[in-house]
């Protein structure tokens, strides 16, 4: 959550911030915060003046019972009364006004980064790079004519392919849990196996060192990283147990570093995980559901850096760098998208999208989302570090990204590569695979 300094100390630019996110009523819910700030403020300073006189007189009344003044003294023992029921009221009024700036900020998203373009939708993210042509400035999704045209005669989606080469079997996958939720058959599951180890090995290349993390968290976890209470309806609910089923591996390795302080020396921190995502989609319907294009569960891999503010851009940068060259690896035509602050996460402050082309559905498909998440979830999870020589903590910056995930992958691997003599595995997926063409 957006810290009270940054609210205090830079009021209109949070709000333009929010306006640029198309947040509602921006500058009533700052107001509202610093009201409350206000409040919390002035019970803390009645509180601090009441503690003080309190120290005061209790000073005197040993004095007073000393001089034989028992009736003066009687009479500032009532005074230190009456003022530890004040100092209790106090108390109340600060942790109420607390609670309720919590709940506050809890209910306002991130601030975009100043090149964050402006826009409401999708349609105006901007096309910043891709291996189709050099991008122009101002290219964005609603003026982007270039697909590419991959010389596949009638073309089959990748749900017929999967059908016709036995890899994912849909309808018994509804059988034994509901749609969404596929079950891969013989080479589909290899192949699945096989970009799994891919992009872990990958990951190790370049510097990530392997966390296996549990794939059910309290709801302590779902806070830290901002899935509560902004996505609860999206995240499967353990309601016996309280426990949340995550929506990305983002969720438990970043709630490593809850409440605890780094060094400087340790930073930047970078960790990936491989681990089952569960999304309940409510709301999600027609064409663009089908097959692959949008489970329930589905695996993932997710790279994940802490990081020290200073670096943390050049952080952003490789980790950007890394999954464009995996889709580079993968021979797959892509583009990256920077999201226009409309469309951003309510947690990001930078995001950028990797889409992958799907020959056979002619569309986009995203496959990653790679963002600076700046303090906004480090002050949720109170993930700190101590700069060298400094004795007081400072909040880290904490960042993310998909590397990759499968299901839309898999999609455009199987559409992209389809022969009259069977599906093409690229090269650099042939040593995990076993084999170079799905027959």
């Amino acid at each position: 959550m957006l810290t009270l300094k940054l609210i205090n100390e830079e009021t209109e630019r949070v709000i333009r911030g929010l306006e640029k996110k198309h947040f509602p009523n921006a500058k009533e819910a700052i107001d509202n915060v610093l009201a409350v700030d206000k409040k919390r403020r002035e019970a803390q300073q009645e509180l601090d003046k009441s503690l003080n006189e309190q120290k005061q007189l209790s000073g005197q009344i040993g004095r007073l019972m000393k001089e034989g003044k028992k009736d003066e003294a009687e009479q500032v023992k009532a005074q230190v009364a009456a003022l530890k029921e004040k100092s209790k009221q106090m108390d109340e009024a600060m942790a109420n006004a607390q609670e309720e700036m919590t709940t506050l900020l809890c209910q306002i998203p991130n601030i975009p980064y100043d090149e964050v373009p402006e826009g409401k939708a999708a349609e105006d993210n901007h096309v910043v790079k891709s291996n189709l042509r050099e991008c122009k400035e101002g290219d964005t999704v609603g003026n982007w004519d270039v697909n590419p045209s991959l010389g596949i005669q009638n073309p089959l989606p990748h749900w017929e392919l999967a059908k016709k080469y036995n890899l994912i079997d849909f309808d018994l996958g509804v059988k034994i849990t509901g749609a969404g939720f596929p079950v891969y058959i013989g080479k589909g599951a290899q192949l699945q196996r096989a970009l799994i180890n891919f992009f872990l090995a990958e990951a190790n290349k370049a510097g990530y060192t392997e966390i296996m993390p549990p794939t059910v968290v309290n709801a302590a976890s779902g806070y830290g990283t901002g899935q509560l209470p902004d996505k609860e309806g999206q995240m499967y609910h353990c309601e016996v147990d309280d426990f949340y089923l995550i929506p990305t591996a983002e969720v438990p390795v970043t709630n490593i570093y809850r409440d605890v302080i780094l060094d400087e020396k340790d930073l930047p921190i970078k960790n990936c995980a491989y681990t089952e995502c569960f999304r309940r989609e409510a709301g999600s319907y027609g064409k663009d559901v089908r097959g692959l294009n949008r489970l329930h569960e589905f695996s993932k891999i997710e790279i994940v850096r802490i990081d020290k503010p200073e670096h943390s851009k050049e952080s952003h940068k490789e980790m950007l760098e890394h999954v464009e060259g995996l889709l580079k690896k993968l021979e797959l035509p892509y583009r990256i998208l920077l999201l226009c602050g409309g469309d951003q996460s309510f947690t990001s402050a930078i995001c950028y999208d990797f889409e992958v082309y799907s020959e056979a559905q002619g569309r986009w498909l995203e496959v990653s989302s790679v963002s600076n998440f700046d303090t906004y979830q480090a002050n949720r999870l109170k993930c700190r570090y101590r700069p060298e020589g400094s004795k007081k903590p400072e909040l880290c910056h904490t960042l993310n990204g998909s590397a990759l995930a499968l299901p839309r992958i898999v999609a455009a691997l199987l559409e992209n590569n389809q022969t009259e003599n069977g599906i093409k595995i690229p090269a650099a997926l042939v040593p995990y695979m076993g084999c170079d063409i799905i027959d």
